[in-house]
């Protein structure tokens, strides 16, 4: 079973598949689940500061004998963390939390605070070596805008809420020059039965021998996404890996775009958001 990759737009191969550890709580419960992962043939984590779990992270990798640079890891500044000056100290103390000399992939969690000192810290230490590549993690609108133009690094990635029911096409046309790849959070569009049930899926699955959520996740390698579904059971982190058996039709994919409707299941609105974020800072 070959597991596939996405070309990001400085020359890196990112793993399309990963094991998220959000809302895994606690480091003994992240280093488990990570654990698992590890040894089914998992080789892409997605972190961040504000999970509360990268040393569990770091201690799963240290002690699954594989080499660091065969293990794809991402993390992510809180708004806390940004600054010229205070990225720099976050990013050290990350690296620490991880027990590691650099992370793969490093994103901006939300769009709030010094985010333009923060992505110039950014930039310096995919410059140092601490860092492999930079993106951004729920921006648009101007907070994107203010990025794209004064970056001297365009972001690597882009990391939304993508599924089937919004699959973010208008961000997609606007990154597209840049070369920008796309990550899914709730890549199967927060477990709504309504989504998971589409007759089209089902249909799919049939087709196919799948579950419907297989067949969501086979839609995104497809289409380009990476994605990391979360989960502690490593059944269902096989499940979710045994979508490499298969490959869906030109109009098999055709079916599952038509059924984008531009629904969205986070609703905070940006002011909820910013008076939310910004008066949280996630222990070190």
């Amino acid at each position: 079973m070959t597991q596939t990759t996405v070309t990001l737009n400085n020359g890196l191969e990112i793993p399309q598949l990963g094991l998220g550890v959000y809302m895994i709580d606690g480091d003994a419960a992240t280093e488990q689940a990570v654990g698992d992962a590890l040894k089914l043939g998992y080789r892409h984590i997605d972190t961040a500061h504000a999970y509360q779990n990268e040393r569990g992270v770091g201690a799963a990798i240290q002690k699954s004998g594989l080499d660091r640079n065969d293990i794809w890891v991402t993390s992510k500044l809180w708004p806390s963390d940004y600054g010229e000056a205070k990225t720099p100290v976050a990013i050290d103390k990350m690296l620490a939390r991880l027990a590691t000399d650099h992370v793969d992939l490093l994103l901006l969690h939300q769009q709030f605070g010094d985010y333009l000192g923060a992505w110039k810290a950014m930039e310096n230490a995919v410059n140092t070596g601490k860092v492999r590549a930079i993106g951004l993690s729920n921006f648009d609108g101007d907070r994107l805008d203010d990025i794209l133009t004064n970056a001297t690094i365009q972001p690597a990635v882009m990391q939304v809420e993508l599924h089937p029911y919004f699959q973010q096409q208008a961000l997609k046309a606007k990154l597209a020059a840049v070369g920008t790849k796309f990550e899914s959070w709730y890549p199967l569009g927060h477990g709504d039965a309504a989504l998971l049930n589409e007759p089209v899926l089902v249909e799919l699955g049939r087709k196919y021998d799948k579950s419907t959520a297989q067949i969501v996740l086979r839609w995104h390698v497809q289409s380009g996404h990476i994605v990391f579904p979360k989960t502690t059971n490593p059944q269902h982190m096989q499940d979710n890996l045994d979508i490499f058996d298969f490959e869906l039709t030109a109009d098999d994919m055709a079916k599952i775009d038509a059924l984008d409707k531009n629904q969205r299941y986070f609703e905070m609105t940006l002011n909820q958001q910013k008076a939310q974020f910004e008066s949280w800072t996630p222990a070190d």
